[in-house]
């Protein structure tokens, strides 16, 4: 499979994070020196909200909030994928397979059912809708789209992930996962353009395109289901975010990406490309430790996390577009992307560029 095209779309009103921690104290009525202080600690800058700030009083319930997630996010995901499309020269009546990822609204028919329809795909497209897979479903969603061009390798596949996790903010939580995450994450869409080994197709051509994935790892990790997630009720979605998440990634990542690049004869250190998921400033530190990158390897994915938030499921698909368009490998190096999510679990994916 190849990478032939990435865009990140993002909301048009963006905040300072000082901006935002006034409106969650406003919100929430929690101490404001508590707020301030988990919010400095994101090292998050700004963020691009899915409404204006102040609009989100206006939220009185998740039928309200959800309704907001279908406009918003068909909005944005219509343009991640013309984006895509766009740059990897791919026409719209070329695409064989839709997936859609995301994990901050719901909606039945799917919005891919409306992405296809917005965007003039082909009526026979596969649709592939995946919910509930959070801050992985970047990964999990490209490792999806090589399963089905190994499959087909002369068809094109298309991912488009959207997160609007901002109308997920729960006004009576004083929690400390909510504070946290209401300084963490934000808002975007990011849609992924794939081409199978034998399609030699698309205006820019392949000398434009991005790396090729080579092989991908799945890792589930039993018994830690309340690391990371959503409890869901009538009250939306309120977050599931535990203080040890950063020990279980510590004690066991390491371990299984080592295994996994060793399956297919490399170490860490002939990796060149870290395209990694900015989950928050300790577990991008975890990574770095854990694999001695000194020199700048997880720049881009720090540029992520202080520019725009974690995204969930869009950061890692951001991160890839920022190393295809300012940090390219030269012509078959290896990289690795990766990403952590609920379940617990990791997705990897062996990239040659």
């Amino acid at each position: 499979m190849r990478v032939a095209g990435v865009q990140t779309v993002l909301p048009e009103h963006h905040y300072d994070q000082a901006e935002i921690t006034e409106a969650v104290v406003g919100a929430t009525g929690a101490d404001r020196r508590v707020v301030e202080r988990f919010h400095t600690a994101t090292r998050v800058t700004g963020r691009y909200l899915a409404l204006p700030i102040e609009n989100y009083a206006n939220l009185d319930g998740f039928t309200t909030a959800n309704g907001a997630y279908v406009e918003t996010a068909l909005s944005l995901g219509e343009r991640a994928v013309r984006g895509a499309l766009e740059a990897s020269g791919v026409d719209p009546s070329q695409v064989d397979q839709l997936v859609f990822c995301s994990s901050t609204g719901v909606a039945t028919p799917s919005l891919d059912a409306s992405l296809a329809q917005r965007v003039g795909l082909r009526d026979d497209v596969k649709r592939v809708p995946i919910f509930g897979l959070g801050c992985a479903a970047g990964a999990v969603g490209l490792s999806r789209l090589y399963d089905y061009l190994r499959a087909w390798p002369d068809q094109v596949a298309v991912l488009v992930c959207v997160e609007l996790c901002s109308l997920t903010a729960q006004r009576d939580d004083e929690s400390l996962a909510n504070l946290v995450a209401s300084g963490l994450f934000g808002d975007g869409a990011a849609a992924v353009v794939a081409v199978g080994g034998d399609r030699r197709t698309g205006a820019r051509g392949p000398s434009r395109w991005g790396p090729r994935v080579v092989a991908t790892r799945s890792k589930l990790y039993p018994g830690t289901g309340r690391l990371m997630g959503w409890d869901v009720g009538e009250h939306g979605f309120r977050i599931v975010l535990a203080a040890d998440l950063v020990d279980h990634v510590e004690a066991t990542l390491a371990g299984d990406v080592t295994a996994f690049l060793g399956e297919h004869g490399l170490s860490h250190g002939e990796v060149s490309s870290w395209v990694c998921h900015p989950g928050g400033p300790k577990v991008i530190e975890t990574i770095a430790e854990a694999f001695a990158l000194e020199a700048g390897e997880l720049d881009l994915t720090w540029d992520s996390l202080r520019r725009f938030g974690n995204l969930s499921s869009v950061s890692v698909l951001n991160v890839l577009q920022e190393t295809i368009e300012r940090r390219r490998p030269p012509e078959g190096e290896n990289g690795l992307l990766m990403a952590l999510g609920p379940g617990f679990s990791a997705e990897l994916l062996l990239l040659r560029w």
